[in-house]
């Protein structure tokens, strides 16, 4: 390996470490209450160090999620194999379930934790990431559609909002251990139920 490649690689290193803090500690502190410095101790490098990287936390937030949208994206298109329009649809429900679970902390930097997205300057990028994933949906809910599931005229932005908003609900209730109030250990069981209930009713309602 040449020196140019050793420090390419020794910068994807030092972006990974730096991007792994930035994480835990939006997670663990919440956006206001994370700083560069705190960053930097967390790595045991100087604040300078982040700076060579990073212009500010904003754009770490951004390069978190935008890696966090893409990686969802491309666990989504595994249902374009599906040749129903109505169980492609289903399945890409599945997707989004199975992302978030496996992924919790992704999707709470993603859907969850709070931040005042109109400081990022690079919101409209971040959404961009985000809108395709959404784009998506619309399009598999056109298909639907056009195959006679759903009756024309349906908006797709508030079709897709309203499907989006039962599973963003059912996830959330989920990885915030909200299910707990039922006092059993069939949180799984519960959320499977929920989503087929949701399915049955899509399907004689749309």
């Amino acid at each position: 390996m040449g020196i140019i490649e050793r420090k390419e690689r020794e910068r994807e290193e030092m972006r990974g470490l730096i991007l792994d803090a930035a994480q835990k500690l939006f997670l663990s502190q919440g956006y206001e209450k994370t700083s560069i410095r705190g960053i930097a101790d967390a790595i045991e490098y100087s604040p300078a160090t982040i700076y060579l990287y990073y212009k500010d936390k904003n754009e770490l937030l951004f390069s978190l999620q935008k890696a966090a949208f893409q990686k969802m994206m491309e666990e989504f298109l595994v249902v374009q194999s599906v040749a129903d329009p109505f169980e492609r649809l289903v399945e890409l429900g599945r997707q989004y379930i199975k992302y978030a679970i496996e992924n919790p902390e992704l999707y709470d930097l993603m859907f969850i934790m709070e931040a005042p997205m109109e400081s990022l300057s690079c919101r409209d990028e971040v959404w961009e990431d985000g809108m395709r994933s959404f784009d998506f949906l619309k399009i598999v809910i056109a298909a639907c559609i056009q195959a006679g599931y759903f009756k024309e005229g349906h908006d797709l932005d508030n079709t897709g909002l309203t499907i989006w908003s039962y599973m963003h609900g059912l996830i959330s209730i989920y990885l915030k251990k909200r299910m707990d109030i039922f006092g059993d250990d069939r949180e799984m069981e519960r959320m499977e139920n929920s989503f087929a209930l949701f399915v049955s009713m899509l399907k004689v309602s749309l």
